[in-house]
């Protein structure tokens, strides 16, 4: 059980209290399902433990719904990497992947079970819609040390200011993306404070494809630098 707490997204507050958490092995597959109940819904992610870590990893998508990932399967390959410098990771599926609020505290309730299972300094990854997700979390979460945004909205990003020498913040886009321009990012890269990093991929788009292997590159090199107790 994680307990009860509450948490605050654009001026709306939710008391989080799961009621039940089943943990499902997938045989042959890298992941375990987690199911953690409460009494908003279910909130389902997929865990990629690394025996006793203390550091661990959220990653969310967009508006898409599902276990989205942008980037040519970016998230995966970062679960499955990551336990290898002993960090646990978690992709969690929004119950409402439109809903920046609900979305959140999905976000919130994953990085909670990442606490209960030994966690003590976590980052948060996510795309699109995620990338303000991310932000709204860590702000909720003290936890966090580590925020990446990729090809993020600037709507629900003004907490960022507030991580400012707490969490690391790294912003990618792409200058061609056609959904949510390059200048969310940049507006919020200024609002940041250090540390913080801004990359803009020329020519790319919204999902990062053309740049997905310099991505996963930057994307590690960050969790591993700013996350405590890490192997690198």
């Amino acid at each position: 059980m994680l307990g009860t707490a509450a948490i605050e997204v654009e001026g709306t507050r939710i008391d989080v209290r799961p009621t039940v958490i089943r943990r499902i092995p997938k045989t042959g597959e890298a992941y375990d399902v987690v199911e953690i109940a409460t009494d908003r819904g279910t909130t389902v992610c997929r865990y990629y433990e690394a025996q006793g870590a203390r550091s661990g990893v959220v990653m969310v998508g967009g508006t898409g719904g599902g276990f989205d990932t942008p980037a040519q399967g970016l998230y995966p390959r970062l679960a499955q990497d990551l336990p290898n410098h002993r960090i646990s990771a978690l992709r969690v599926q929004y119950r409402h992947p439109t809903d920046l609020v609900e979305s959140a505290f999905d976000t919130v309730l994953g990085l909670r079970y990442l606490e209960s299972q030994g966690v003590a300094a976590a980052g948060v990854v996510g795309h699109s819609l995620g990338g303000a997700v991310a932000i709204q979390a860590a702000a909720n979460v003290p936890m966090v040390r580590v925020v990446v945004a990729l090809a993020t909205q600037a709507a629900g990003t003004e907490p960022v200011a507030a991580l400012a020498g707490r969490a690391a913040v790294l912003l990618v886009h792409g200058n061609a993306d056609p959904v949510l321009p390059h200048t969310a990012s940049e507006e919020i890269y200024r609002r940041a404070g250090e540390p913080r990093r801004l990359i803009v991929y020329d020519g790319a788009g919204h999902t990062l494809d053309e740049t997905a292997e310099s991505l996963y590159v930057e994307v590690k090199a960050w969790l591993l630098k700013h996350l405590p107790g890490t192997l690198v």
